[in-house]
């Protein structure tokens, strides 16, 4: 398989995590990661400076997650990736299962449609345009769990075990399509389950949770499948460089343990931010009710105060 349309030098130094690390930029994820980044940061200064407030860990969790994108497709991360499956596998779990929670958990929708500037009337401006694609028919379709469920299974079984993978592969323009995909996917898998930013589907906390963990016993089989194999089952990564010091089998058997285990941590991060906002959501509605009970009670303590003083008048 020729990498040569990557521009990247073959003849890779074993893998080091420091090595790794070292700067090595996809120019399209660079522009993406920095054009998210000053985007976010201009809308909360926007808000700030008309005097409304953003929540701090919100862009504390945007941020993170934008950098956890810019840190497996803009270092030598994504050079190893191509000639590694451990390396590749590290960066599809990291921009499909943990970079979208991040960034959702920001809640960037919500933060553009408080930032962009309301049209006049009878004009459409970016605001309106993206109150239309929220309730259009097209994002009801791409974030029913009837769609991304299956969607998110097939990223992996229709990707890996197909020569689909390889053929993408093949050219740097499939490899970028294909970590947009795997952004994509996850962002419109975790988006309805995470219910921080408005969206077409709204279900109740358990559902959500159903929905969580309907995909990711898929997702964990799919680890130990890589882990039980007894032969390399990807062209792609049959041949490592030699300069590596690899074994293509025992490569494919760490590819397998990462997707294993990140059907676990993401999972857990999902949970817990769940049963934060179930909680929150309760100590709302219990202070909405506390209210209306006051409120009744003093209607209460009104007419009664009323009905002594009537009385008080008959006696008079």
């Amino acid at each position: 398989m020729d990498h040569s349309g990557h521009g990247m030098n073959m003849d890779l130094p074993p893998f080091t995590l420091g090595r790794g690390l070292h700067f090595s930029a996809d120019p399209v994820f660079l522009i993406g990661c920095v054009l998210a980044l000053g985007l976010y940061g201009y809308a909360v200064l926007r808000l700030r400076s008309r005097g409304d407030g953003w929540p701090v860990n919100r862009v504390i969790f945007f941020t993170v997650g934008v950098l956890s994108i810019a840190l497996v497709m803009c270092t030598k991360l994504n050079d190893y990736g191509m000639v590694m499956f451990s390396v590749h596998m590290v960066q599809h779990m990291v921009i499909s299962m943990l970079s979208p929670i991040l960034l959702l958990l920001g809640a960037p929708v919500t933060l553009a449609l408080r930032a962009l500037p309301v049209a006049g009337r009878d004009r459409t401006g970016p605001r309106e345009l993206l109150l239309l694609l929220l309730h259009s028919r097209y994002m009801k379709i791409i974030t029913h769990p009837v769609f991304t469920i299956p969607l998110f299974i097939a990223s992996l079984y229709a990707l890996y075990f197909t020569p689909l993978f390889d053929f993408l592969m093949g050219s740097r323009t499939g490899h970028l399509a294909m970590m947009v995909h795997f952004l994509a996917v996850g962002l419109v898998f975790f988006w309805p389950i995470m219910g921080v930013d408005p969206g077409p589907h709204r279900p109740g906390y358990v559902i959500r949770m159903l929905e969580l963990f309907a995909g990711m016993p898929f997702h964990a089989f799919f680890g130990i499948a890589l882990m039980m194999a007894t032969s390399p089952m990807v062209e792609t990564y049959k041949h490592p460089p030699a300069s590596l010091g690899i074994d293509a089998l025992s490569d494919q058997n760490w590819a397998g343990g990462i997707a294993w285990a990140f059907s676990e941590i993401p999972s857990v991060l999902v949970l817990i931010a769940l049963v934060f906002q179930w909680y929150r959501s309760e100590q709302r509605t219990a202070k909405r009710a506390d209210r209306a009970a006051d409120r009744d009670g003093d209607q209460e303590l009104k007419a009664y105060n009323a009905y002594l003083a009537s009385l008080q008048a008959r006696g008079q």
